[in-house]
């Protein structure tokens, strides 16, 4: 006879398969049993949660470190004003730009993003088929589009666009501080890093993809998932645009 807890843990079960799928396994058990909370009004010990993903056999998708290394610093180097100090006291304060690759079927394309340190969310972003100037340029003038950017300060590494007089430029026509990272040194970027790391494990290392627009539209939808979806501890278990939205309401 099945027994009125074991019934329970049956469902429990069924909700956090549920979740695991609905997030893309991207979930360790405190994120599911936030996710629990939120959706279904349950409240559970985050060791019962543990437990119970452990017998599904199912955790949250591991991450794979970047290793670093480092780029030519040429033209123009701005001093490092953020000195990783990643704490934001509004939206639009402080933003981090960098650009990673993603490979697949023996090709690669390069991902340009700007992100918000205010929530974590990504402001902007381009994909392109070359790592050079213009994928640097039009992902500002994106961002300097959707947002107030007065008074912002924009964070990046010495990378080659960064350094570049257009870039600097047009930083300076849209009144936007520039900082830099100090030479070498990645984890004075390392707010955008993260951001990198958790798209390749959690998108990019789980898919086989064939051609340039399924790349291109997988991640417009983890960049929609991440910033609208994916709940944060550090943001009270909300996502990036809801923390935004009740912060600022």
């Amino acid at each position: 006879m099945i027994t009125s807890k074991q019934k329970e843990e049956r469902q429990l079960k069924k909700l956090i398969l549920q979740c695991h799928k609905a997030v893309r396994g991207t979930y360790g058990y405190y994120r599911v049993r936030a996710w629990l909370r939120r959706k279904h009004n349950l409240k559970i010990n985050h060791k019962r949660v543990y437990r119970l993903m452990k017998e599904l056999g199912i955790q949250c998708v591991a991450r794979k470190k970047k290793r670093w290394f480092g780029k030519k610093s040429e033209n123009y180097t701005a001093p490092n004003s953020l000195n990783r100090n990643f704490k934001a006291s509004r939206p639009n304060e402080k933003w981090a730009t960098d650009i990673t690759y993603l490979l697949f079927n023996g090709q690669r394309l390069f991902l340009s993003v700007i992100y918000d340190m205010f929530n974590n969310e990504i402001v902007a972003y381009r994909i392109g088929e070359r790592n050079d100037l213009k994928l640097v340029l039009d992902t500002v003038k994106l961002a300097n589009k959707k947002r107030d950017v007065t008074d912002t300060l924009l964070h990046s590494d010495q990378g080659f666009q960064y350094t570049s007089h257009q870039y600097n430029k047009l930083l300076q026509t849209y009144n936007i501080a520039q900082s830099m990272s100090r030479k070498g040194n990645c984890l004075d970027n390392a707010c955008v890093e993260n951001f990198f790391g958790h798209l390749k494990s959690e998108l990019m290392y789980l898919n086989k993809f064939r051609t340039k627009a399924e790349v291109m539209n997988a991640v417009a939808s983890y960049i929609r998932f991440y910033n609208q979806q994916r709940i944060q501890r550090k943001l009270s278990d909300l996502s990036p645009v809801e923390y935004r939205t009740q912060v600022c309401a």
